[in-house]
């Protein structure tokens, strides 16, 4: 098959070239702990235009879930994936987490508890520890694990390391579950610059791990999201047996996922949303001890999640939607907040070019297709 790709330097033939991923059910994986975080799907007759509150396709956005659950991985249930603080309002993300969580097989959803529900401007430490505990509540009410995700609202009040210390503490001692912590660094969020207390990553990672120890039994884990696998490899080492480093480096992820003589990764990532197919296959892979297979498998996702998480990075939600719609997992390409404006027309052509070099267009006809209809409605005659 061809069609017409879009680039900065005008208009090119391209013959699709990839073999599609084999398509199947898959048991949990044994050997790690996968989260794909999900994005959310909107509802095209709803009024998703920016500022607006969201209005979510509630059926495909949860097939979307039981595809994911299908192949094994369990489900990270809003998270910046589903466009947390650009788009989905807190009204919204209750609703999600409720509808997801009752459909989640046991243990295998985990749901972000934040502070967005707050207008912006400065709170109190206060408030910002009483807005987490709003949300903390909505998790524990549907039995999910927590994620405390990185406040915009606490990095705009919090005046060092102290601070963080006791919001996070305050939280962690009435956790009713050990709870997964959330370091996003501010290429995914410019809001969240000098989380933890200070703009060097090591004194940051410092405060982390004292954090960690002064709660043991209180936190299973740590979601890193520095794209640096270096520091999120030091960290790694440091944190005390038993607690978790799950990655969110979108960049380095097959690396520190298969992890070296010392320790692994664990997995939370957003691009395993996009490539879930190659995601369930690898992690399989790596079950059965054959690391050739998962090589082979995440080598060529790599450049694709790239491409999908390159600057501005914040915008990466665009690209995992355009690949659900390009994959018939929702009937439009459409966002909530108006956000499938965030990726130009050559960003999404180079997209589309590398998902099916890694073998994640899993109906390439039908990806041609919408994608022939997307050039016809920017204006290209292809």
């Amino acid at each position: 098959m061809e069609l017409v790709l879009p680039s900065a330097d005008g208009l090119t033939n391209y013959r699709l070239v990839g073999e599609p991923v084999a398509q199947g059910t898959y048991a949990p994986t044994r050997s790690r702990v996968a989260y794909a975080a999900a994005h959310v799907v909107a509802d095209p007759l709803g009024d998703n235009s920016p500022g607006a509150p969201a209005v979510v396709d509630w059926e495909h956005t949860l097939e979307f879930r039981r595809h994911l659950w299908s192949l094994g991985l369990s489900v990270a249930e809003a998270m910046d994936t589903a466009q947390r603080g650009m788009g989905l309002d807190w009204k919204a993300t209750q609703e999600l987490i409720r509808r997801s969580a009752a459909e989640a097989p046991d243990g295998r959803i985990a749901v972000g508890v934040g502070t967005d529900q707050l207008a912006s401007g400065k709170h109190s430490l206060d408030v910002v520890a009483e807005a987490y505990e709003e949300q903390l509540a909505v998790a524990e009410d549907v039995g999910a694990q927590p994620i405390l995700m990185a406040s915009r609202a606490l990095c705009g009040v919090a005046s060092g390391p102290d601070d963080y210390r006791t919001v996070y503490d305050r939280l962690l001692a009435q956790s009713a579950r050990p709870v997964i912590l959330h370091w996003l660094g501010d290429m995914f969020d410019p809001a969240l610059a000098g989380y933890w207390g200070s703009a060097s990553v090591d004194s940051a990672a410092d405060t982390v791990v004292e954090l960690i120890k002064a709660n043991l039994g209180k936190v299973d884990g740590i979601k890193v999201s520095l794209l640096d696998a270096t520091k999120e490899v030091a960290l790694r080492n440091r944190l005390p047996e038993g607690v978790r480093l799950y990655t969110g480096d979108d960049f380095n992820y097959p690396e520190l996922i298969r992890g070296d003589e010392n320790h692994h990764s664990d997995a939370l990532l957003g691009i395993f949303a996009a490539i879930a197919p190659a995601a369930a296959a690898a992690l399989k892979a790596l079950d059965d001890g054959d690391l050739a297979t998962y090589e082979k498998v995440f080598a060529p996702t790599v450049p694709l999640a790239r491409q999908i998480f390159s600057a501005p990075t914040y915008y990466y939600k665009t690209g995992i939607a355009f690949l659900a719609w390009l994959n018939g997992h929702q009937p439009g390409f459409t966002m909530v907040g108006g956000l499938q404006t965030g990726r130009s027309l050559p960003h999404l052509a180079d997209t589309f070019r590398l998902a099916d070099q890694a073998g994640v267009l899993t109906n390439p006809e039908l990806a041609v297709d919408r994608f022939r209809r997307l050039l016809n409605v920017s204006g290209i005659d292809a």
